[in-house]
């Protein structure tokens, strides 16, 4: 098979996962100038802030993210703190639950290469499915369901029901509102006990009452992955062992307003110099 390409994991708040990270970032693609590079980018939080300079390293990077990375998955720490505390009773979370969930994320999104798949087989896929213009590759995760081990015990979750959960903006790994924007792109990476009619189905459902909108200068179709190895959760972990699971990807308008906020912080600290 040789070299697909790379996953490049960081923050964009700390000195190093901006500065070196950018520093790599440009190195591969002047040494593995046709090679993918995805992202998996830690967007700062105030709960779990870690440096002052957050919104500077955070601008300083996102510049060479535009550049040279290829496909960007962003993961917003305080969007990820609240679905510890809200779905998994979790009342202070450390990083290790929050790198637990991240995980997951992780997990569902490299299912199809590692496993028997039939979408995003390989790492130039994901820019084909999720990127119509090679500045616009900042997609949104959403994993569906994060349930803890009580929970699971009374619920059956159906394949609707996982893939509603996906369109609510509380399940989203950064904090927008899908609703205010418009769609380019949306990639359904199913995994378990899921079988296609039960995905169109669902779509249908969800297309009716959430009433979704993608830009006018898109093909508006959901593209749907099912990967029949099942979810696994990490023994003694915050997540239920679930017989299905989902992850949405959606290059969606909405993600402006994460810049939005980054950059309202970094004017706030740049006027007070």
């Amino acid at each position: 098979m040789g070299l697909q390409g790379f996953l490049v994991f960081h923050s964009f708040g700390g000195g190093t996962g901006s500065g070196f990270s950018s520093l790599l970032m440009e190195r591969l693609s002047v040494e593995y100038g046709k090679k993918s590079k995805l992202e998996f980018s830690i967007y700062p939080a105030p709960q779990v802030s870690t440096a002052v300079v957050e919104p500077y390293n955070s601008i300083l990077t996102t510049h060479t993210t535009l550049e040279h990375s290829d496909c960007s998955f962003m993961v917003d720490n305080e969007a990820i703190y609240d679905i510890c505390r809200r779905n998994l009773d979790i009342e202070r979370p450390s990083y290790v639950n929050l790198n637990r969930l991240i995980a997951q994320i992780v997990s569902s999104i490299t299912a199809s290469l590692r496993f028997d798949g039939a979408l995003n087989v390989d790492l130039t896929e994901f820019q084909t499915n999720l990127v119509p213009y090679p500045r616009i590759h900042f997609p949104l995760a959403t994993y569906a369901p994060v349930i803890s081990s009580e929970k699971a015990y009374h619920e059956q979750l159906s394949v609707a029901d996982i893939t509603t959960m996906c369109f609510e903006p509380h399940n989203q790994m950064v904090k927008c509102d899908p609703r205010r924007g418009k769609y380019m792109a949306v990639c359904l990476l199913y995994r378990g006990d899921v079988v296609p009619k039960d995905v169109n189905a669902a779509i249908a459902t969800v297309k009716t009452k959430r009433g979704i909108q993608f830009v006018d200068w898109c093909p508006t179709g959901f593209k749907v992955g099912i990967n029949y190895q099942p979810p696994t959760a990490v023994t003694g972990g915050d997540l239920a062992k679930v017989h299905r699971a989902v992850c949405m990807l959606s290059n969606t308008t909405a993600i402006a307003e994460a810049w939005a906020r980054l950059d309202h912080k970094f004017d706030l600290m740049y006027s007070k110099r």
